[in-house]
This record gives C-alpha cells, sequence and structure tokens, in this order.
C-alpha cells in the first residue's frame, strides 16, 4: 500500500508529512522518558530488537502474495508484528526506518507521499490497532490462540483504516481518476482479504517468538497466567534475535524471487477504478521529489538499474540483502539515538 507522489497534492502530503514527524517526534519522547517494552525496560535492550525486527519487516514486505480469484496480491504492512515485539512507540520508529530506505533506495513509494505512507501502515496499526484491539485481547493471558485471534483482528482494523485514509488522502488531493465510491468499493474488500493473511502471517511469527523467547513481545509482562509462566522460553535472546535475522535473510535473498506478479492491492483497486495505475502530475514539487529519489535509489524497482524493466534474479537478491542490511542499521541506530536521548534526559532530572 505505498503511495505514489501522483496520487498527492503538495497540500496534503506536506499535512500527512508533519502529523507523521509529529507522531515519531512523540514516539521518541515517550521512548526517553519512560521504558516500555518487556526487555527490562530498557531502550538499549530494545534497539537490537529494533534492528532485526526493521529487516525482518522489509524482507516480508518483498513478497508479494497472491489474493486468489482476483488477479491482485498483497504484502505485510507489518506494523502489528512490530508493535506485539517493541510496543507503540518503538514499532513506529522501526517502521519508519523500513519506509525510508524502501522510499530513498529502491524508489518504492513516493517521497512526497512518504509522510502518509508512514501515518497509513505505522500510525493506524501501532497507535490504534496494537493499543486498542491486540493488547486488550491478550491481557487475560499470552497463549497461541490468543496471539492467532488478536493478530489477525488487529491487522485487519489496521489495514481497514490505512486504505480507507489512502481513498481520503486521494479524494483530498482532487485525484477526480478515482472517485471516491467506486475507489472506496475496492479498496476496502481487497485489503480485507489481505489482512486476514497477513494477519496469520503476523500470528506464526508472534507464535514462534512466544515459544522461543516469550519475554521478548510486548504484552508478556501485562499478560496475566502465560502458558509458560514465567518461563524465558527455548532459546536465549540472543538465539531468537539470530533466528530472526537468519528468517529477513532467507525471506529477502531467496523467497523475495517468488513473489506474486499480480498488482498490490492498491494498484489493483487504481486500475479498476481508472483503468491504469500509472498515473501523472506535474509541477515543481513532484519533479524535485522525482530527481531526488533518481539520485538516491541505487537500486529501483528492487533491482539493478543495469538490468532494465525486466530485472533479474541477481538483483531482486541483493537489493532483499542490501535492504535489509541498510534497514536494520538504521532502525538500530534509532534505539540507540532514543536510549541516548533518554540517559541526557536522565542527568538533567
Amino acid at each position: 500500500m505505498h503511495m505514489a507522489d501522483a496520487l498527492l497534492s503538495p497540500a496534503v502530503s506536506g499535512v500527512m508529512a508533519l502529523a507523521s514527524a509529529g507522531a515519531l517526534a512523540y514516539s521518541v519522547v515517550k521512548l526517553k522518558s519512560a521504558g516500555e517494552s518487556n526487555l527490562g525496560a530498557s531502550v538499549e535492550g530494545r534497539a537490537p530488537v529494533m534492528g532485526v525486527m526493521g529487516a525482518f519487516v522489509f524482507a516480508a514486505q518483498m513478497i508479494n502474495f497472491t489474493i486468489p480469484a482476483t488477479g491482485s496480491s498483497g504484502h505485510i504492512g507489518g506494523g502489528i508484528l512490530l508493535a506485539a515485539m517493541l510496543g507503540p512507540y518503538a514499532s513506529l520508529l522501526t517502521i519508519a526506518a523500513v519506509l525510508i530506505i524502501q522510499c530513498l533506495f529502491f524508489a518504492d513509494g513516493g517521497l512526497l507521499a512518504l509522510g502518509c505512507n508512514i501515518f497509513n501502515m505505522g500510525v493506524y496499526a501501532c497507535f490504534v490497532a496494537y493499543p486498542l484491539i491486540f493488547k486488550p485481547m491478550v491481557r487475560s493471558g499470552l497463549s497461541r490462540g490468543r496471539i492467532t485471534a488478536a493478530s489477525v483482528v488487529s491487522v485487519v482494523v489496521g489495514l481497514q483504516l490505512g486504505a480507507f485514509s489512502v481513498v481520503l488522502q486521494t479524494l483530498l488531493s482532487g485525484v477526480t481518476e478515482l472517485p471516491f465510491g467506486t475507489f472506496v468499493l475496492l479498496m476496502q474488500p481487497i485489503h480485507l482479504a489481505i489482512g486476514v493473511i497477513e494477519g496469520a502471517i503476523t500470528a506464526a511469527v508472534l507464535c514462534f517468538v512466544f515459544q522461543a523467547r516469550p519475554d521478548i513481545l510486548d504484552s508478556y509482562a501485562a499478560s496475566r497466567g502465560t502458558a509458560r509462566g514465567e518461563d524465558r522460553g527455548a532459546l536465549s535472546f540472543g538465539k531468537t534475535l539470530l533466528a530472526l535475522l537468519a528468517m529477513a535473510a532467507v525471506i529477502g535473498g531467496g523467497l523475495s524471487l517468488y513473489a506474486s506478479s499480480y498488482p498490490d492491492g492498491l494498484e489493483w483497486s487504481m486500475e479498476k477504478a481508472a483503468g491504469t495505475a500509472e498515473f501523472e502530475r506535474e509541477g515543481g514539487a513532484y519533479d524535485s521529489a522525482a530527481a531526488i529519489q533518481e539520485k538516491t535509489a541505487f537500486m529501483p524497482d528492487y533491482g539493478f538499474k543495469s538490468a532494465g524493466d525486466e530485472g533479474s534474479a541477481l538483483g531482486t537478491s541483493t537489493a532483499g540483502i542490501v535492504g535489509g542490511a541498510l534497514t536494520l542499521v538504521l532502525a538500530f541506530v534509532a534505539g540507540l539515538l532514543a536510549s541516548a536521548l533518554k540517559k541526557h534526559a536522565g542527568n538533567n532530572v
């Protein structure tokens, strides 16, 4: 559901950029003022998880799965997965790191649209669906059944809110090619189907973590009477992160080659509503944003520039590994900066 710049007016993109920047700033403030997750209430302990899970979500987003009988595909957003691992504030910083790397280095999502994409894919999941749906559903005790139900319901709700926001943002931007009624009737059902599949994938990963190292999960400390009690799980903290990192490498470097070739839910809806998913907009803001991305995107569309439109398997695998590594570094650094700010705030008290 990465929006392109052509779907937005400069005014709408500017407002959404400010909204997302405010949400990110709020997250940093909350992280530095108090511990958030179950990792010893420590931002330092959270930073490695931010890095590894950022790489995991980057890799997972490269795999578009086919939505049966539609001619469409979808990929995970990752907001609920990150929030369940990290809590809402660290997860928003992490999903922002994923989207920034995708936008700047792989030209996935427009630069003007970055604020919209962070809000639609991050804020709704981390600040609405996770605290209001996921956490209450597992509050009475973590179990595989509760994790699965909470994952599916919260992912669906977050994705529905994000999809509806895309429709509103195009409406407010004056994109007349996408009539509101038609567009919303296409966007909501297809993203409902995508949400169910993403919810199942999210549940599978969280159940693995629950089995391997349940205390990493954000809701572990708050839940009562978990199935494992005070058991720390089958694997050490480090081995669990290494397992997740290995999964990210396999997904980004190998399984990404088998991604569905069908258009994603947003592109499919655009094609159904307007007959095309390729819109053109003229103006200085669009030209400047495109020029910046042309300079920064060293692997546009997750491939080598020299490979042309068809791309290559080597390019896709390389993009998966390199992009995951870049996201790991950026998300890890964000965690360390939050830690530094927290220490600075503590010293000034």
